[in-house]
């Protein structure tokens, strides 16, 4: 799919609908409020739909077609208008104007342009009700793919850099507090895993959204012989929906939609936070390029990792989407609520907010320069080889409760001392517990604390190999997805 048309007119600039184009003016005698149609007016936001309402139409006019209620003639001018109005849209030579009330106002005012009232006949059998769930499951599942693809990048710029730091250790921390030495590329591994679970999630909502609920009409069919299943065939949906009902009043795939955006700015926040602490003075593990950084207005000196920062701060717009959508679903009877159209605008800035953190992401994680020796040098620090001590203590024989509390001493005596835990004599360890015998050492370094971490899922340099041979596999699998769609 092409990127989406230009935005319509502003709701400020945009009214209500008036003349031959409105599609539901033929009950009253007079117009509407002008109160009344600021607020209902909603073309300056899903005009993003207009590709989708257009993919659809056609579809329509096709199954119109089969059940006898267009002309072989007829049918090919609504196609070739369709097409002509879907490269106007794109390239901007049509656009909204102030009488239309939405999307589907603006097609048909398109479609009545070129062809009179022939353009008034694809109305038949189908409602804006059926029309809007149509296009707003074809915008997600398109733009579901897109973010996949922008989520590949950051990911694939997560895994390059693991390969650099295979051998790099690192301080594995827990509480913000060192805790024991870990592989640099194990840890930037985790964020590859969350990440490929948000795209699990994706494929997974995807299945689920892949129901067309063209065909429904209003709430309750049509009695017109048009088929669901060819428009859904056609529209590259699974199957049609079962119940009509349900199919205009389901927001199922909004909500779900909106969790796995909220989720996946949640990862994209966490990595950000991670970021901000290896780029301060304070940690100095890694160095932001210049391209994806920003200074300071007053102080020459800053370089700050703004974009780490926004996908921080942008996590909590995403959330909010999630809660305020549930909201409005929540107290709704069946079947079509003019409160629905309040789940387009977060489905819209999701997908745009994602679109536009995903690449900066990607492009600070590729170009940031790693400090591989500052990583090291701290990798120990903080007694982060107590565990190893202890767990010696266990193959030796002692319960692991008793081996706990000697090493535990054993970090308060270098705590009082200002040593660590090498540097305690024979002598001074067997006066902090019986237990500490000089074998101890051999388990007091880092490389060898890593690479003794060799179960399943283990930070060991043999088990990151392996992980990583698996991510690329599951990297090239999400590209053939979204490439599928």
């Amino acid at each position: 799919m092409t990127a989406g048309p230009r935005p319509g007119p502003s709701a400020d600039q945009a009214g209500a609908p008036s003349g031959g184009t409105s599609l539901w003016g033929g009950r009253f005698e007079g117009g509407p409020a002008d109160a009344l149609a600021r607020l209902s007016v909603s073309v300056h936001f899903d005009w993003r739909l207009a590709p989708y309402d257009l993919l659809s139409s056609q579809a329509h006019a096709k199954v119109l077609h089969s059940a006898g209620l267009l002309a072989d003639d007829e049918l090919t001018q609504l196609l070739g208008a369709l097409d002509a109005l879907r490269i106007e849209v794109a390239d901007g030579s049509f656009v909204a104007q102030v009488d239309d009330e939405d999307i589907h106002t603006a097609l048909e005012r398109g479609l009545l342009d070129k062809l009179g009232g022939l353009g008034g006949k694809l109305r038949a059998g189908r409602s804006r009700n059926d029309q809007v769930a149509t296009d707003l499951r074809l915008y997600l599942r398109d733009h579901a793919r897109r973010v996949v693809v922008a989520l590949v990048e950051l990911e694939q710029a997560l895994v390059d850099q693991a390969e650099q730091h295979l051998d790099t250790p690192a301080p594995g921390m827990t509480h913000l507090q060192h805790a024991q030495p870990v592989l640099f590329a194990h840890q930037l591994l985790a964020h590859v895993h969350a990440f490929a679970r948000d795209v699990d999630r994706l494929r997974d909502w995807d299945r689920r959204a892949a129901v067309s609920p063209l065909g429904s009409g209003a709430l309750a069919g049509s009695t017109l012989a048009v088929d669901p299943v060819a428009t859904a065939q056609e529209l590259g949906f699974d199957a049609p929906a079962a119940n009509s009902m349900d199919a205009v009043s389901d927001r199922d795939f909004v909500a779900e939609f909106l969790f796995a955006a909220a989720l996946l700015g949640v990862h994209l926040s966490r990595l950000g936070e991670e970021v901000v602490l290896w780029n301060s003075t304070e940690f100095g593990w890694v160095t932001l390029d210049d391209a994806f950084s920003t200074g300071s207005s007053i102080m020459p000196q800053k370089k700050n990792p703004d974009i780490a920062e926004l996908a921080r701060g942008k996590s909590g717009r995403l959330i909010g989407h999630v809660t305020g959508s549930l909201a409005m679903l929540k107290g709704l009877p069946l079947a079509y609520d003019r409160d629905m159209q309040e789940a387009q605008e977060p489905c819209f800035d999701a997908v745009e907010t994602l679109l536009l953190v995903l690449p900066a992401m990607a492009g600070m994680i590729a170009t940031m320069t790693v400090h591989a020796e500052v990583l090291e040098a701290s990798a120990a620090t903080g007694f982060a080889l107590a565990t190893d001590v202890a767990e010696l203590l266990v193959r030796n024989g002692v319960a692991f409760r008793e081996a706990h509390e000697a090493v535990g001493r054993l970090v308060v005596w270098c705590t009082t001392h200002g040593k660590d835990l090498p540097d305690a004599t024979d002598a001074e360890l067997a006066e902090i517990s019986p237990h500490l015998t000089p074998d101890v050492r051999t388990v007091l370094s880092v490389r060898g604390a890593i690479a003794a971490r060799d179960g399943h899922g283990g930070t060991a340099a043999v088990r990151v190999g392996e992980q990583l041979a698996a991510v690329r596999l599951e990297l090239a699998d999400q590209r053939r997805w979204a490439d599928a769609g």
